[in-house]
């Protein structure tokens, strides 16, 4: 992993005998355990987010360009679902999951794919909100010139969708940013698990945080929380790049 050095810091802390600081960090910073929390929380999150918005994006398009009684109540359920509580979600995925449960079969309970269901939940409704009131702001004279030009309803749509590109990043990085963020969900669904050697299996940034605060390695928290807020800068960072990108 790209970030796996972070995990150096604690040996060079020993050996500039900072202290009890060090010794936290030396017990914390096992060889691969910054980087095995990085990659699942990377790939619960990404992957979450990734089908969240081959949902969203077309479901906000649709509802966004078509006229229908009720528009507005579906508009309210959507903003509305922004609000769900995360441990509630957590809840209702671990039913799903578990051995009584309709998916129990597949034995999901405890797992990454677990993990990337709740996300998945979670990350929904603000991608679709959002890329929703982009859609809506789009000027009616473009989907009214796409039309006159012959376009049909795909071509309307992907008009529409190349001129709320930007809200429609806004709304993807805000689904990511609730997703990499989460705690209680994945708390509940993935159970913060690692393996003997200390290499994570479920445990994500959020989750090792909150542990190690709870244990009181404060330094070590603050140095996980220190990487998951870079992974978030630069995931903005490359979104921005891109949306530069499409303007030259």
């Amino acid at each position: 992993m790209p970030l796996e050095p972070v995990a150096q810091l604690a040996p060079a802390l020993l050996d500039s005998g900072a202290g009890p600081a060090a010794s936290l960090l030396g017990a914390s910073f096992r060889e691969g355990y910054v980087g095995s929390i990085i990659a699942v929380s990377l790939y619960v999150s990404l992957t979450a987010v990734a089908l969240s918005t081959l949902v969203s994006v077309p479901a906000a398009v649709a509802i966004g360009l078509a006229e229908f009684p009720g528009k507005g109540f579906v508009k309210s359920v959507v903003n509305t679902g922004m609000g769900f509580p995360s441990v509630v979600v957590g809840l209702v995925v671990l039913f799903a999951v578990s051995n009584q449960g309709p998916l129990g079969s597949l034995e999901l309970i405890f797992t990454r794919e677990a993990m990337i269901m709740s996300q998945f939940v979670l990350a929904t409704p603000p991608i679709t909100a959002i890329s929703l009131a982009a859609v809506s702001g789009v000027d009616d004279g473009v989907r009214d010139a796409a039309r006159v030009l012959g376009g049909t309803r795909i071509d309307v749509a992907l008009v529409v969708i190349k001129e709320a590109k930007y809200g429609i990043a806004t709304a993807v990085l805000a689904g990511f940013g609730r997703a990499v963020s989460e705690v209680g969900s994945v708390l509940i669904v993935g159970g913060n698990i690692t393996s003997a050697d200390g290499i994570s299996k479920t445990r994500t940034l959020t989750t090792a945080i909150q542990l190690e605060a709870r244990q009181g390695r404060y330094e070590t928290a603050m140095v996980l929380g220190a990487v998951l807020v870079a992974l978030v800068l630069t995931v903005n960072a490359i979104v921005v790049r891109f949306g530069d990108r499409g303007v030259a």
